[in-house]
């Protein structure tokens, strides 16, 4: 887990890839070496420069080396080593920091898809697909191309004015002096355009996070937009938030336009300071000739790599703005537990009790006090209108959310003492949205049961009264389903997901409203494989439509998060309350009573 805080997100991001921390420094250390011996042949120049003026008095001939051809072929042989050298760098620090790019990269998108997974269904409910999806791609992506280029970029031109300081302030102090002097001047104004890029690129990434959620959930929902002939107002509502993007960008553009002009002008200054001053002094015999001709070759190569940093600071910005996200959405508190004591599937018998429960959902309480108890091996039916608390007792249940106050236990133990994987391995969950994957009939049959048989596949599929239909499609169990089962009726996706909770043979099932979106026959059907496959096996079932769970051992009608009514069909029809009543008015006979609740 990356550190929080106040800490910059570079150094929150250091601490993140401690893994790497080698590669990171050795990577640094070919960026330095490479612009060392990049800077190398602008000092050669001015020594073959002073080897033609001086000849035998030159700089090689104190070295000891008084002949000039052999100065010359020296100066040659020297040249190819240091690009060479230079070229074996380059080629070290490009491959270094693309592969430390793509490692990092992986990692953190793993990483960051794996805590996504750990968080709490109420993170979701109150954030944007769309803006989790910009997090995990796009930002990530944007570390990426930092890491690729703007890294070694950085490095290099912090380190090459080191370098050419240091040749200058040998050669003449004086000269070194007015060529640095901007230098200081120029990196005050980055860090000043710099602090007002930074939250002008956060909204950037911001308004991107929007604009990717709207049209995420547009192309989630495209038959609806068709259907009610909504593509003008959708076009136009995307049209404004990309405008806000379009905007927010042109404000960090109007920033970032401005750093290498104004670098520019700094670099001019210490150019000509060195041109005309050098110039002077070697015009007195102050500065040799060669030393003038290295001192205006590096004040070029010192000074004008700076006017880079307009582009290293724009994308070293949007960087920062990026890993802010990333590392912010690491930090995210995973607030129920995953390890706990492991449940054997084979020796839970299902009997569930829920005690004084209590939950609400931003201070609006959802379920108050409720004692529940289902025995092991019978169905319980939950009934009532939309908001009711039915839905939330499911969810307990498979732990996507904990009580405030109360206990949910599962033969006796505390839900919240287990193993999370090994409880949600005890149940089998057919939810009214069903999600499917973008592969074959059999693929999603045995999703969550990876490991599933071809023949314990087809038994689920013939149970959940499925082998019919798949058998009549053109590959069969191999035939694919298309994005999210598109190529599938909704009875079909309906008895896959049934036949996806049956292949793992859990002893506990919830059924969430699964058969509200179908027709009657497929109804029907669902019904005969509740029936045959509920049996020994504890049910949860929440339907509107109570003709379905009419057979369950307990109906228990739930109202305004509390329970109302709880028995038998027969037993609830006598009692003539809320639940006869709708019954009465599902069925159509005459003289129903106005319910007090209306099915969901």
């Amino acid at each position: 887990m990356p550190p929080s805080g106040h800490h910059h997100p570079f150094s929150r991001l250091f601490g993140y890839a401690r893994h790497y921390r080698r590669d990171i420094w050795l990577a640094s250390l070919f960026s330095v070496t490479n612009k060392f011996f990049d800077i190398l042949p602008e000092v050669l120049i001015g020594v073959a420069v002073d080897t033609v003026v001086q000849r035998q008095d030159s700089f090689l001939a104190r070295l000891g080396i008084p002949s000039v051809e052999t100065q010359i072929f020296a100066l040659g042989g020297l040249t190819a080593l240091i690009w060479i050298f230079e070229s074996a760098s380059e080629y070290g620090y490009a491959v270094k920091w693309r592969n430390l790019a793509q490692a990092l990269q992986h990692d953190l998108r793993l990483d960051a898809y794996d805590h996504v997974q750990q968080l709490p269904m109420r993170y979701f409910e109150d954030k944007s697909s769309g803006n989790i999806l910009a997090t995990l791609n796009d930002d990530i992506n944007q570390l990426e191309r930092f890491l690729n280029g703007g890294a070694n970029d950085l490095i290099q031109v912090f380190s090459s004015s080191i370098m050419i300081g240091v040749v200058f302030f040998i050669l003449t102090p004086g000269v070194a002096l007015l060529a640095i002097l901007p230098v200081p001047l120029i990196l005050l104004g980055t860090f000043y355009f710099q602090r007002k890029l930074a939250p002008r690129y956060a909204e950037v990434r911001n308004r991107a996070g929007l604009l990717n959620a709207r049209l995420s959930n547009n192309l989630g929902g495209i038959a609806t937009i068709k259907a009610y002939s909504a593509e003008t107002h959708e076009r136009n509502a995307v049209a404004e938030l990309s405008q806000d993007y379009k905007h927010a960008n042109r404000e960090a553009i109007r920033w970032s336009a401005a750093i290498t002009p104004v670098i520019r002008m700094a670099v001019m200054a210490g150019f000509i300071s060195t041109l005309v001053y050098g110039g002077w002094l070697t015009l007195k015999g102050e500065l040799a000739v060669g030393a003038y001709s290295v001192l205006v070759f590096l004040t070029q190569r010192m000074l004008w790599p700076l006017t880079r940093l307009a582009d290293i600071t724009d994308l070293y910005q949007r960087s920062v703005a990026s890993i802010d996200r990333v590392l912010s959405l690491l930090g995210e508190k995973i607030t129920i537990a995953y390890a706990g004591k492991p449940l054997p599937v084979e020796g839970v018998r299902g009997e569930i009790r829920l005690e004084a429960v209590n939950f609400a959902y931003a201070d609006e309480p959802i379920l108050k006090d409720i004692h529940l108890v289902i025995p092991a091996g019978r169905e319980m039916a939950l009934v009532g209108s939309t908001g009711s608390g039915k839905s939330t007792i499911v969810k307990l249940l498979m732990r996507f959310y904990e009580p405030q106050s109360g206990r949910v236990l599962l033969d006796g133990q505390d839900l919240n003492t287990l193993d999370l994987k090994s409880l949600r391995r005890a149940i089998g969950f057919v939810s009214q949205d069903i999600f499917l994957i973008d592969g074959t009939v059999a693929e999603n049959i045995a999703y969550g049961s990876f490991n599933a048989s071809s023949m314990a596949i087809e038994a689920a599929a013939r149970a959940a009264e499925a082998h019919e239909f798949i058998a009549a499609m053109p590959d069969g169990y191999a035939t694919r389903v298309g994005e999210r089962g598109q190529k599938l009726s909704g009875g079909q996706r309906q008895r896959i997901a049934l036949a996806r909770a049956l292949v793992r043979n859990p002893p506990i099932l919830i059924f969430d409203e699964a058969t509200s979106a179908v027709d009657n026959e497929t109804e029907a059907a669902i019904a005969r494989s509740m029936a045959r496959v509920t049996q020994g096996r504890t049910t949860i079932v929440i339907a509107h439509r109570l003709s379905t769970i009419r057979h369950a051992d307990c109906i228990c009608v739930l109202e305004r998060g509390e329970i109302v009514e709880q028995g038998t069909h027969e037993g609830l029809n006598a009692l003539g309350g809320v639940y006869a009543g709708l019954w009465r008015l599902q069925t159509g006979e005459a003289g129903a009573p106005a319910p007090a609740l209306q099915p969901a």
